[in-house]
């Protein structure tokens, strides 16, 4: 009897082992942005998610999602549990219901949320138009590469740089995540989720060889239909990213985008924008960028290229909230026009001109992210919404894409928002260094290739607050500059322009 106790005592112990096991790490916290790493399967990395960060999740939907809703959140609800008006791929239910199983056993689930409660949070837009509720969410994003990038420090590659216009309440901008996640699956591959706590599917987000970004299509006036089993923005877009080749051509590019969403033949329950691009090694030329409209009436997916008369020159594509290509619509709004006016020839978009681009003429007052994604570049970079000012207003924080999607690598490699700056960066022969906070010490001044290999290094007393520093000898590309003066080390992204 005393065995069989002790073996139904290991048992117990080890089945208690395995369902806290937690397959993730917060890898780092800049500000009001937390990077969340994530691997195993599906349900390990859902269980980890609620796990680590459920104390936000509870907050996201106490604070914001409840009273978006009002008196409709049991309509809400009973949209998601009827299974006749939007569809849930059988792995995402089962993820939501793993979050909630490591919100549970972190005792941090505050709000007793259900697995329900989690796919509404994740296909809000969808519900909102079922409901007839008006979506709070305006975006815009500039996408630029090939002739438009050539001779800049882009070299002829592409780059996107999207705001997310949402409201900027507590709720939303204290707890903004970047998810990361390591599939255990062959056919599935690193992806990056930019949002919110809870948010499992896809706003923005994107991986080694594409981005992907959400937009509403505020002029649309259709209604959604019911009983349309229409699948969730978010979740398409997730399966756009997630899928190493969604459409099986040997491929990673924005074709894949358009054959996920293709899937859903009968549109989407809202009007949506989605902004996609991709490397340009390897891939035909309308293979890299595109911007799909698409609405729940016909004709539910319309695509625009380069190809399409809209008013932008080059290869550029520019979207914010109006409807372009769909029945030729044309209908180009105050922030579009803006672009198009100091646009000029659409050529020499370097990353800083479409950052200064959309930073100076594209925002809205309610900005809570501003991003930059240029896959060849090996670079994101994101602003968000603090201390009281919009995302544009503040200083972003940089990432090399190959160490957020490097499952071991720490974020010590981060630019963190701080006194000391660098400029011009991208920088070509000399970079200046400013806010030193100690004059006459020390200065020790060392770069690292984005491996963390030692590059240079250099010494000597700083007698000013900007110190200049010759980067000719560095290749085009991101690098690392660690600054050391008395005892304090800080990180920061270099970038070599042409």
């Amino acid at each position: 009897m005393k065995k069989l106790n002790l073996i139904l005592l290991l048992t117990i112990v080890s089945a208690i082992s395995v369902k806290s096991q937690v397959n993730g790490v917060i890898a780092g916290v800049v500000g009001n942005l937390t990077v969340v790493k994530t691997w195993g399967t599906n349900d390990e990395r859902g269980f980890a998610y609620g796990n680590l960060i459920g104390d936000k999740i509870s907050v996201v939907f106490k604070d914001y999602v409840l009273p978006q809703f009002g008196g409709y959140y049991t309509y809400a609800r009973n949209i998601v549990q009827s299974d006749l008006h939007l569809k849930f791929d059988s792995v995402y239910v089962e993820e939501a219901k793993a979050i909630i199983s490591g919100m549970n056993q972190a005792n941090n689930n505050i709000e007793n949320m259900d697995y329900i409660d989690m796919l509404v949070c994740n296909s809000m837009l969808d519900i909102y138009k079922l409901l007839t509720i008006p979506s709070p969410v305006s975006c815009s994003a500039l996408l630029s590469w090939g002739a438009a990038t050539a001779g800049s420090d882009l070299n002829a590659t592409p780059v996107i740089t999207r705001h997310l216009d949402w409201a900027t309440v507590p709720p939303l901008c204290n707890n903004q995540v970047i998810w990361v996640n390591f599939p255990s699956s062959d056919a599935e591959q690193p992806w990056v989720n930019v949002g919110f706590a809870g948010m499992f599917s896809v706003l923005s987000g994107f991986n080694n060889n594409i981005g992907v970004f959400q937009n509403m299509m505020d002029d649309f006036s259709g209604n959604a239909r019911y009983g349309m089993k229409y699948e969730p923005i978010w979740f398409a877009l997730r399966k756009a990213l997630e899928r190493r080749d969604f459409n099986n051509d040997g491929k990673n590019n924005v074709d894949d985008v358009k054959t996920a969403l293709n899937v859903n033949t009968n549109g989407y329950a809202n009007g949506y924008l989605i902004s996609a691009i991709a490397r340009s090694t390897g891939n035909l030329p309308q293979d890299v960028a595109m911007i799909a409209e698409i609405a729940p009436t016909a004709p539910y997916l319309t695509f625009r290229a380069k190809e399409y008369e809209d008013k932008i020159p080059s290869d550029n594509l520019y979207t914010a909230n109006y409807q372009i290509a769909r029945n030729n619509s044309k209908n180009y709004c105050a922030r579009y026009n803006a672009v198009v006016e100091r646009i000029e020839d659409g050529t020499n978009m370097s990353t800083t001109r479409s950052w200064e681009m959309m930073r100076d003429y594209s925002h809205l007052a309610h900005n809570i992210q501003l991003m930059q994604y240029a896959p060849e570049m090996d670079m994101f970079k994101i602003s968000v919404f603090g201390s009281g000012k919009p995302a544009y207003e503040n200083v972003p924080a940089l990432f090399s894409i190959s160490n957020l999607l490097n499952r071991y690598s720490a974020l010590e490699n981060l630019d963190i928002a701080g006194s000391v700056q660098l400029y011009p960066n991208p920088a070509a022969d000399y970079i200046r260094i400013k806010g030193l906070p100690l004059h006459n010490s020390l200065l020790e001044l060392t770069v690292y290739d984005i491996a963390g290999k030692m590059l240079y290094h250099e010494s000597g007393n700083s007698t000013a607050t900007v110190y200049e520093m010759n980067v000719s000898f560095l290749q085009h590309g991101l690098y690392v500059l660690k600054i050391k003066q008395g005892n304090e080390s800080s990180f920061i992204n270099l970038i070599k322009g042409l």
